[in-house]
């Protein structure tokens, strides 16, 4: 009989339904793991998201203060999809508790939350997830296996683009995510920061930064009363956006690559063109989210003399975890597939006692980075990013489930 795994949900908003999807998903996908998700308790301040709780994603039953789901014997590991400014005092609560957590970044506002966070997990020795749901695609374990196995030579340079439109409206209302208390920085730790952990992940180790960021937006309506919707109209009243619209970063890896990435919320055009590209000596590998389940490669020591260039490679069963969702290539994965195999790697994670998913540690990490480019935006200069201990699974390859 498969184990039952008590889950508790902290914030039901969309990433929140997408938590529990995933959760759900398990039995089918990864059946090996052999649970049966229980979905015991969600907590939503706003009635209405507590009430669809129960009555569209199947909880038990729904509170209002999320300490009642740390509280519950009956919850085994917890999610925490709550805006960024409640990540910390949740995530340390919850380590506190014993409870192995699955949290989405970024992590912290700053990477002072992040530090509080892992210190927490390292003296609680608790299991934690962090929601870097791109390292999952086949192409990039596709990308970081042609990277780790020599096929690209050495790694001269990467470039890493995270460009979306989702705030280039100007009338669109100022909510949480452009205040610095409760945001922190902008694009640099929200997008970037996924950018910054698939770098690391193909590559290596990030240990040098410098940064340059800009608002082009610089005030937006305040929202009307009860809106917290970012596409929704305002009111009248305009307030100062307090972080960057904007961000570009030069790098310079630990094992000798160099680096460019750049990211935006206000750019016309692409609406979610996150991409990475790896060049090597022999090679290079090229990917982009909004053609997920496709990677260009350019291998020449397989061409034939004359048709020197990219290839198109279809994802298909025997590329990263492709098999357990499609029966070949062509057909496509989704993003919900993506946080399927993080909540897979983050259950295998609590099963067997071994930090399998992208860890807390994982978190700070990138948090590191940012930290030094907030540095570097104020001075000019290069900054180095320290190193971060506790168990970092970027700089390992991903165990099969």
């Amino acid at each position: 009989m498969a184990q039952e795994l008590g889950i508790g949900l902290i914030s039901v908003g969309w990433m929140g339904r997408l938590h529990s999807r995933a959760y759900r998903a398990l039995p089918d996908h990864f059946p090996e793991l052999d649970v049966s998700p229980r979905f015991v308790v969600a907590a939503d301040p706003v009635p209405q998201a507590a009430a669809e709780a129960v009555s569209r994603l199947g909880y038990e039953r729904s509170v209002s203060d999320y300490r009642e789901v740390l509280a519950d014997p009956a919850v085994d590991v917890v999610s925490i999809c709550s805006p960024n400014f409640l990540h910390r005092e949740m995530a340390v609560a919850a380590a506190a508790a014993g409870k192995p957590f699955w949290i989405e970044k970024p992590m912290g506002r700053y990477a002072s939350d992040s530090r509080q966070i892992a210190d927490a997990v390292a003296s609680a020795g608790v299991i934690t997830c962090v929601g870097f749901n791109y390292r999952h695609a086949p192409a990039i374990e596709r990308m970081k296996k042609l990277v780790s196995d020599g096929r690209l030579g050495r790694i001269t340079n990467v470039r890493g683009t995270l460009l979306a439109d989702y705030s280039s409206n100007p009338l669109a209302p100022l909510t949480w995510r452009f205040e610095r208390e409760r945001a922190g920085s902008g694009v640099l730790g929200d997008l970037l920061s996924h950018g910054l952990d698939l770098a690391q992940y193909v590559v290596g180790r990030i240990a040098s930064v410098s940064a340059m960021a800009e608002t082009f937006i610089t005030e937006r309506p305040v929202p009307a009363a009860g809106v917290v919707d970012r596409s929704a109209a305002g009111s009248g009243e305009l307030k100062r956006v307090e972080n960057d619209d904007y961000a570009a970063l030069l790098m310079r890896f630990e094992n000798g690559a160099v680096g460019t990435m750049d990211s935006s919320r206000i750019m016309r055009g692409p609406r979610a063109e996150y991409a990475l590209e790896v060049y090597g000596t022999l090679g290079s590998v090229r990917w982009d989210f909004q053609r997920l389940n496709e990677l260009e490669v350019c291998l020449p020591d397989d061409s034939e003399a004359g048709e020197y260039g990219y290839s198109t490679v279809y994802m298909s069963p025997g590329h990263g975890e492709f098999g357990r969702f499609q029966p070949g290539g062509g057909t496509g994965m989704g993003f919900d597939d993506l946080k399927t195999i993080e909540a897979a790697q983050f259950v295998a994670s609590v099963l067997s006692g071994t930090q399998i998913a992208p860890s807390v540690a994982d978190g700070l990490a990138a948090a590191a980075i940012v930290e030094a480019a907030e540095k570097s935006l104020v001075d000019g200069a290069w900054h180095d990013v320290p190193p971060v201990d506790g168990p970092l699974t970027y700089a390992a390859p991903t165990p099969a489930l």
